[in-house]
């Protein structure tokens, strides 16, 4: 590959390698460098010879985003199948100026477990050791739970029987919507330093990128820099004002990302510690008094997060990680009604700011997960890259044809063929829309998706499905919901959730009935900032399949405490598995029982702590063991199953 000059001082990686899809015979990888890098594989089994891989156009993607900023897409098939349970050694070799090779010890050593020359990888040939989570927010103050997963994996560095299958991250990887000043600013330094690439703005008050990290709303502001005109009010309040929402939470969209530099810097900024060294001396901007206590609290959190990050890239460097987005990984209440729709894609501004985000969906999370079906867009944003070779911007049309392709695309689900089966839903871009009342929420799923996934279940004994949000949640806030939803308020409180479409809730459980779907199913979910796990079996049907709903949330995330304890404590109040008021809900037709957290105060059933989750299941896909690991230094909290009534 042709190789362009560096400034001084950059480094060759910027952040990875992650490992995504891995197959014995396919391995997938992701790596950002600061230019088209000449790249080896290096693949040494604990038995066997290593294996030297020479990566090249056919099996090395590189795309551009920036002077010094590329992507390396590497899918590399292999002749002969890598033994799967044992450990794998690894490498990337960059060739240098002078034709001299460095691996990942020279230039990523936080990459390396102590004593360790090389990374290594396992290829588990069966999906029985899960890590999860989701919602990794970086200003929470929270510890990272990503940072405690890696503690998981160093335990066990050399033993490939105790190392999880993969990582299943169920969504919000990235805030995009809800940005620190400090993350942004960190951002807005990291753009100059790379060189990413800027792009014209229509339909907004700035002219283009450039006017808009200048401007001096661009921090905390941003509300002001949407059109000033009435029929864009509602587009204002989504995107950068945020709804309040007394009930639950708030949303702080007033840093909301815009431009896909700054979607693209936040990845890199989120994953890898090597771009904050570019930046650490960026100085703040300017800030009004009312802003500069928050700057400073939003500070502070970051210093956390930046300090567990090495933690977080050597997790990634070790385990093979899957995604699927959740809402603020593009933008708050993503699609929630087919008014939100047609309000948030009406317009060219506001349908930019979603398609950027989208573009960085795809080449930093959705790519990795299912590859072959990429190959259009990819070249589209090949082609649009091309036209910022002169002037660094992108052009505008170009750029507008991709967003308008991704909207249509709806490919972003994907199976992994394992024992037992692993499907991840999209239940963003596929939705079952309220026609007859567009303002209330869409359901999940739409009716042809559905029957897709009853599709992928025929035959299979077991499945572990991955529903970024959780299929039966706790009663009581999903009966708030409706009741906002029926008063016209279902932006106010996010009211999504399975149950909230009549459509969709049947349709998914006449799934479960079938007689060919799986007789075991477990629901792997994130979403709602707290943890828990039920134990539900569907009555009346000729056979009695068992799911299990396990929800790990947040990884850097936390549900208000006090707020949760109320709703906890209400819910087993009104919704005990015995009590009446379960006959008036969508899942009156399941029996649901909830594990107990095994260190619970005052007959909790939900945990609330940033952490991350671990299920081990048995030979026919039941749940062994269910975990939630606590970043924060506590022991980890096991889910206990329900004793089995007395006789």
């Amino acid at each position: 590959m042709t190789q362009t000059p560096v400034p001084e001082r950059l480094p060759p990686v910027l952040a990875g390698p992650l490992l995504r899809r891995l197959e014995p015979g396919r391995l997938v990888l992701w790596l950002v460098g600061s230019a088209p890098l000449a790249l080896t594989l290096v693949l040494a089994p604990e038995a066997g010879a290593p294996l030297r891989l020479q990566l090249d156009a056919r099996n090395c993607r590189v795309l551009r985003f920036g002077r010094h900023a590329c992507v390396h897409l590497i899918d590399v098939v292999l002749d002969e199948p890598l033994p799967q349970d044992t450990i794998i050694e690894y490498d990337l070799l960059v060739t240098q100026d002078d034709g001299a090779q460095a691996g990942i010890a020279q230039w990523a050593p936080h990459l390396l477990h102590a004593g360790a020359a090389r990374p290594n990888l396992v290829l588990r040939s069966r999906s029985d050791n899960i890590l999860f989570g989701s919602c990794r927010k970086p200003h929470h103050p929270a510890p990272d739970g990503l940072a405690r997963a890696d503690a998981l994996v160093a335990d066990h560095a050399r033993q490939a029987a105790e190392r999880p299958a993969f990582l299943m991250l169920c969504g919000d990887q990235v805030y995009a919507d809800d940005v620190a000043g400090p993350m942004l600013a960190a951002i807005h330094a990291l753009i100059r330093r790379l060189g990413l690439y800027g792009e014209r703005l229509d339909g907004a008050v700035v002219a283009d990128s450039e006017a808009l990290y200048r401007h001096q709303a661009s921090y905390y502001r941003r509300v002001e820099l949407l059109p000033a005109v009435k029929s864009n009010d509602a587009l204002r309040d989504r995107f950068f004002g945020g709804s309040e929402k007394p009930i639950f939470t708030t949303a702080n969209a007033h840093n909301h990302l815009v431009t896909l530099a700054e979607v693209m810097a936040m990845y890199l900024l989120a994953w890898s510690p090597v771009p904050w060294q570019l930046v650490a001396d960026a100085p703040p901007p300017a800030l009004e008094p009312r802003h500069r206590e928050r700057w400073r609290r939003e500070s502070q959190a970051l210093a956390g997060f930046r300090r567990d990050l090495p933690q977080v890239a050597r997790l990634l460097a070790h385990v093979q990680t899957l995604m699927i987005f959740d809402d603020h990984d593009i933008t708050d209440d993503w699609n929630l009604s087919a008014k939100w729709e047609a309000t948030a894609y009406g317009h060219p501004f506001s349908r930019r700011i979603v398609g950027n985000a989208l573009i960085a969906y795809m080449l930093c999370q959705g790519w990795g997960n299912r590859p072959d079906v990429f190959g259009a867009a990819l070249d589209d944003l090949s082609a649009l890259a091309d036209t910022a070779a002169h002037d660094d911007r992108l052009d505008a049309a170009l750029q507008d044809a991709l967003v308008t392709r991704l909207l249509a695309f709806h490919r972003w689900d994907f199976v992994v063929r394992t024992k037992p089966t692993v499907i991840v839903l999209d239940t963003r871009t596929r939705r079952w829309r309220n026609r007859r009342r567009p303002g209330h929420p869409s359901g999940l799923m739409d009716w042809e998706s559905l029957t897709e996934l009853q599709h992928e279940l025929l035959d299979e004994t077991a499945a572990v499905i991955v529903s970024p949000t959780p299929m039966f949640g706790v009663k009581l806030i999903e009966v708030v919901q409706s009741v906002a939803t029926f008063a016209g308020l279902a932006l106010t409180v996010d009211a999504e959730n399975w149950m909230a479409h009549r459509g969709a809730a049947s349709s998914m459980l006449n799934i479960f009935r079938h007689t060919r779907t799986p007789g075991n199913y477990v629901v792997l979910s994130g979403d709602v900032h707290y943890s828990f796990a039920y134990d539900a079996e569907v009555r009346d049907s000729e056979r009695a399949p068992h799911i299990w709903q396990i929800t790990s949330s947040g990884i850097k995330n936390e549900f208000p405490r006090r707020l949760l304890d109320w709703l906890d404590r209400g819910n087993r109040w009104l919704y005990s598995p015995r009590s009446p008021l379960n006959w008036f809900t969508q899942r009156r037709d399941l029996a649901l029982t909830p594990y107990l957290p095994d260190a619970r105060q005052h007959g909790e059933r939900v945990w609330n702590g940033a952490g991350i989750g671990q299920v081990w299941l048995d030979g026919e896909g039941r749940p062994l063991r269910i975990v939630q690991h606590n970043a924060d230094g506590r022991p980890s909290t096991r889910f206990l199953a329900p004793e089995p009534p007395s006789v």
